[in-house]
């Protein structure tokens, strides 16, 4: 928890520097990638051509205020010409920057890192592992750990509670059940729980279940009591999922699908579900068009991916924004990926 409390920290800092703070080996005049626009393919080549010069940025991110031992927080640190390396003048430890941090103990260059992260952050629907493996030439092996450690960070990312109006709804990834009858055709389908706040932020969840007490789980965790509005389908599990979170019967508006009514108007109020429907789209969409196949014990973190893009789809610094989440990240090793 303490780690957590200072990962935080350290990117409440980080996200309030300006971008510029964050050149390296370069002069600048404002004309500057991270200020307008977001970043290129382009940009990244010319910015970060180097690991000496992606060391520095992550360097930068890590430590705004200055580099610091991360074993016993000491900063008075030297900086030796090996390799990037630091050691620290109290306990004599010596590290990097990218020590402990999701990039550590990896073999693929920092460039390459960089350019895997900027084509992830930047598809709308995602991009498959195979495909990274044939852009940045790598292997699939290491092409499908890369991805699955840059999604490790996004799950990190803090998430604050949703309030004003607020849409929930389910849905079901998985293949079709071709002549199996309507009874099993939910038998191979996994459980997709979707939350989000209109003009807000969007919360996947692959759930066990779509009972109340599951629902009610999800509501309680990210759905503040402060809330106006909760809108649902006509699902019978959610009146009382929400009778269990603490949340007044009041706010609960309901859609009516099983007549086919998708919209309606109610004192000027749009009762609807389509906001958080349309998140749910685009992630089918990312499954159909890029991922293809996904496997149920690793949905969770495409699904943190899908959420992390989405809700920062309008930032121009996204890009810099994901390698902050990185460099705060605990380690993932591809024994624990793989258990």
């Amino acid at each position: 928890m303490e780690g957590d409390a200072d990962a935080r920290s350290i990117w409440r800092k980080s996200r309030f520097i300006p971008a510029t703070s964050f050149l390296v080996g370069i002069r600048c005049k404002g004309d500057f990638g991270l200020r307008g626009g977001g970043m290129t393919l382009p940009d990244v080549n010319r910015l970060f051509p180097t690991d000496a010069r992606c060391r520095e940025l992550l360097t930068r991110l890590r430590w705004p205020e200055g580099v610091m031992c991360p074993r016993c927080k000491d900063t008075r640190v030297s900086v030796l010409k090996d390799y990037g390396r630091f050691e620290c003048v109290a306990c004599e430890y010596q590290f990097t920057a990218t020590a402990g941090t999701i990039f550590h103990d990896s073999h693929l260059p920092l460039t390459k890192w960089f350019l895997a992260v900027l084509l992830l952050v930047e598809a709308k629907k995602g991009m498959s592992a195979k495909q990274l493996q044939r852009t940045l030439g790598m292997g699939y092996k290491t092409a499908w750990y890369l991805c699955h450690r840059i999604r490790k960070a996004m799950a990190g990312a803090h998430k604050p509670m949703l309030d004003g109006t607020v849409e929930m709804d389910e849905t079901y990834i998985g293949g079709k059940n071709r002549g199996r009858g309507p009874e099993s055709r939910l038998d191979n389908k996994e459980i997709v729980i979707g939350i989000r706040q209109r003009g807000g932020e969007l919360r996947f969840f692959h759930a066990e279940d779509a009972k109340s007490g599951t629902l009610a789980k999800y509501v309680k965790e990210n759905i503040s009591q402060d809330v106006e509005v909760i809108v649902t389908d006509d699902f019978q599990a959610y009146p009382f999922a929400f009778k269990r979170a603490g949340q007044a019967q009041s706010k609960h508006k309901k859609v009516n699908h099983s007549a086919k009514e998708y919209v309606r108007d109610e004192d000027g109020f749009c009762v609807t579900t389509n906001t958080v429907e349309s998140a749910f789209s685009l992630l089918k969409r990312g499954i159909i068009g890029s991922w293809h196949k996904i496997s149920a014990k690793h949905l969770q973190a495409y699904l943190a991916e899908m959420e992390f893009r989405f809700n920062r789809r309008k930032r121009s610094d996204l890009f810099i924004d994901t390698l902050r989440h990185m460099i705060t990240a605990d380690p993932l090793t591809f024994e624990k990926l793989t258990a």
